[in-house]
């Protein structure tokens, strides 16, 4: 029921109500009205009444009718109402239900879900304890990514070769890999008693990582020391300010940088401004030093020219007796040893690997995944089998070139212009040069075959016993 209030202005404001109402009948239908007294809508509300219990009465009856006659009549109205009624459905046709059982045998004929295996189960574990193992490093790992692994006990007695090791350019000494670094600052600082300049531009390349930085601030030194040269009698130009904004960014984080401005002649001091009540620091070129302006020009050039002090790596050239066990190594953990971030990094991709095994792959992603498993190892330990038996091993980086293999053959010959070829395992020609070790899976270790042409390799038997030269077979070893 809705109600509503109109208000007339010309009736003295007298208030008029009306009523609308809507109402839903037994038949589905509404009816409406409106109304502006309470007794119209009460008749209203009567005749709807009336008006339902006649619709819902039933049918019509003659009063005179007797209940024999109205029988008929019922059965009448009961077989029209079975008639309207829907009739059964009817069965499938034969083409209908062949196409069912031809949708039937397709469905049977899908693979259904494979239950787990005891290699999905196995799998399952395998990651779950990899997970704990990088959960557990994570928590026990040091800060420093530096720091290497606990030192392993091995028995020298049966490595292939006692470790890695590096020869220094400076003592010519051959120090192993863990105590490269100290070995050659404590040279480095050694000659500075003979060559303090010398030794100073040898810091500033070496013990700075950053190449980038460096070659900046080696520049902004040399420009200071052109300035020197090309204006000896300007003093401004005898004094660097320590606070000054590009010294501060680019030559104070070098280590090195110090000890170079002491060699060629500064002298620290501190210096009061004009103007200013705070006192400064200085590098002051001393006049004994402005007395030898070629020196500091030669200086220059030397710091432009100046290379990192690098380390080679020791071949460690061996030779060994015919032995059946050329194909077996026993390599040191510095082959393999990592530091705390290159092992989260390992145990992370046997994580993956784990995943992947579980999916399809085609040919190309195995072999890119194999070389990018190869490409973890830093050295590879070769041997290359000559025909007579004899065997020539050496230490490599994993990522020199064949190339490198084959001078290090070549230098071992008593014929040097010898031409021949290098089979890798499984008969593998390595013809291409260029290629890296760890690019044709020859880390970390492999066993390479020396061929070469038979009739030449005849004539040279006649001419020589071995292949290699005499003082490398002087100091043969026998493989255990």
């Amino acid at each position: 029921v809705e109600s509503s209030f109109l208000a007339q202005p010309e009736r003295s404001g007298a208030l008029f109500c009306f009523a609308s109402c809507w109402v839903i009948g037994g038949g589905g239908g509404w009816a409406r009205g409106t109304f502006r007294r309470g007794a119209a809508m009460k008749k209203f509300f009567q005749e709807l009444k009336a008006d339902l219990q006649f619709r819902t009465a039933g049918p019509g009856q003659k009063l005179a009718e007797s209940p024999r006659e109205r029988a008929p009549k019922e059965k009448s109205r009961e077989k029209s109402k079975a008639a309207e009624s829907p009739k059964p459905r009817q069965g499938p046709t034969d083409e209908a239900q062949m196409a069912a059982a031809a949708a039937l045998a397709r469905l049977e004929q899908k693979p259904k879900p494979r239950a787990p295996s005891s290699q999905d189960a196995i799998r399952n574990q395998v990651k779950k304890e990899l997970m704990n193992e990088a959960l557990a490093s994570d928590k026990d790992a040091p800060s420093d990514p530096k720091n290497s692994l606990p030192a392993v006990q091995e028995d020298p007695a049966t490595l292939s070769v006692s470790g890695v090791y590096f020869i220094c350019p400076l003592t010519g000494a051959s120090v192993r890999k863990d105590k490269k670094e100290a070995h050659i600052r404590k040279a480095i600082q050694q000659h500075a008693s003979e060559d303090p300049v010398g030794a100073a531009i040898m810091e500033i390349h070496t013990f700075n990582r950053d190449r980038e930085k460096v070659k900046l601030g080696v520049e902004t030194i040399a420009k200071y020391l052109d300035n020197i040269h090309l204006h000896p009698e300007e003093e401004k130009y005898r004094k660097i300010k320590l606070q000054n904004k590009v010294f501060q960014e680019r030559i104070h984080p070098l280590e090195g940088a110090d000890r170079f401005f002491e060699a060629v002649g500064f002298e620290k001091m501190t210096m009061s401004i004009p103007g200013q009540e705070d006192l400064e620091d200085f590098y002051v070129l001393k006049e004994e030093a402005l007395e030898k302006l070629d020196d500091l020009k030669e200086h220059k050039e030397q710091l432009l020219s100046a290379e990192p002090v690098r380390a080679q790596l020791d071949r460690q050239l061996r030779v060994f007796k015919p032995s059946p066990r050329a194909s077996h190594f026993e390599l040191p953990s510095d082959f393999f040893n990592l530091t705390t971030e290159e092992l989260l990094r390992e145990r992370r991709l046997r994580a993956e690997a784990v995943e992947k095994a579980s999916m399809l792959r085609t040919k190309a992603m195995r072999e890119k995944e194999g070389q990018r498993e190869m490409k973890k190892y830093n050295y590879t330990l070769l041997r290359v089998r000559f025909p007579d038996g004899y065997i020539l091993q050496g230490t490599f980086f994993a990522r020199e070139p064949i190339s490198a293999l084959y001078q290090f053959v070549r230098e071992a010959l008593q014929v040097d212009w010898l031409p021949f070829e290098l089979l890798g395992p499984g008969a593998q020609k390595l013809t291409d040069e260029n290629v890296a070790f760890n690019e044709c899976g020859l880390v970390p270790s492999a066993l390479v075959t020396f061929t070469g042409d038979e009739d030449i390799m005849a004539q040279i038997k006649e001419q020589v016993a071995c292949l290699l030269k005499p003082d490398l077979l002087s100091d043969i070893q026998i493989l255990s």
